[in-house]
């Protein structure tokens, strides 16, 4: 593992930029940035132009290490480059940011109150082509739906049984189990959540860490007994559907979480935009999530 990179990833100030929309998500994230499905006839030519679109906010003097640690990545966009350069190397070489890779493979059907992840085919592959591509760390996802102490347990089960996989492998797991900002009984599946994680975090091997990446929670510093986890390197907030206003506000009132937002992000650029009104709404979206993430 990079050790500048893992100190960077500890001590720095900053955000993790989540660009891993994939290919149930990339429609949606498209159509947001002006761009309709008839603009392409197959998933190749939606990840092209995907590609393109994650390569014009990447390149943009307003994405810096100033401000941005991080840079979450689909496993299509890590295999892509940028001017020449595999996207991770681009990311570390040229912008001094973190790279990390999405790894799972998305949702299984509702069960328990929860949705765990499908099973990752050909993770050990996976993992060794991230080490291959200078990747730093993985993450992956799943959602809760209700407070399910079953389920949820499922999830946290599951989540740290592949993250002790990926830590062996070298790499940084960021371990994602989503509570639904919709959800009626919110705050009792954090509850649950808080409880299930710092029982899976003592069972870590001593040398292990991990970062989490977490909803929004209803009550402010609800998560710090985890921040302060000797086997946490970093807990980071999810935006689940926030605008970026509110989830900023919710952010603030969290001390040393910091955002992973992807979304609220990009909610303000278009694909039509000039350059000088793209950089703008993205220097301002940077500024606004990064001074959220000081506190």
């Amino acid at each position: 593992m990079n050790q500048e990179q893992m100190l960077k990833m500890r001590d720095g100030q900053g955000f993790i930029a989540a660009l891993d929309q994939s290919g149930g998500s990339t429609p949606k994230t498209l159509k947001a940035y002006g761009i309709n499905d008839d603009a392409y006839q197959n998933e190749e030519e939606m990840y092209q132009i995907i590609h393109q679109m994650r390569t014009r906010v990447i390149t943009s003097k307003a994405f810096t290490s100033e401000k941005i640690l991080g840079a979450i990545l689909f496993e299509n966009t890590m295999d892509r480059k940028i001017e020449s350069k595999l996207t991770a190397d681009y990311l570390w070489d040229v912008k001094k940011v973190i790279p990390f890779l999405k790894i799972d493979k998305g949702l299984a059907d509702l069960q328990d109150g929860v949705q765990m992840m499908k099973p990752i085919s050909g993770l050990d592959g996976l993992l060794d082509k991230a080490v291959k591509r200078n990747i730093f760390g993985t993450k992956m996802r799943s959602v809760i739906k209700e407070a399910n102490p079953d389920g949820i347990q499922n999830i946290v089960n599951q989540q740290f049984e592949i993250g002790l996989k990926i830590a062996q492998k070298g790499l940084m797991p960021i371990i994602e189990p989503e509570v639904d900002i919709h959800a009626k009984d919110k705050y009792v599946s954090e509850k649950y959540l808080r409880q299930s994680i710092l029982d899976a975090l003592i069972n870590l091997p001593k040398d292990v860490k991990v970062m989490l990446k977490l909803t929004l929670p209803d009550i402010a510093n609800f998560y710090q007994p985890l921040i302060e986890n000797e086997h946490v390197l970093r807990v980071v907030a999810l935006s689940g559907g926030y605008e970026r206003e509110i989830a900023n506000e919710k952010l603030k009132e969290n001390n040393q979480m910091i955002a992973s937002f992807s979304r609220a992000l990009l909610q303000d650029l278009r694909d039509n935009q000039s350059e000088k009104v793209f950089n703008n709404k993205l220097e301002n979206a940077i500024h606004s999530i990064y001074e959220a993430s000081l506190t």
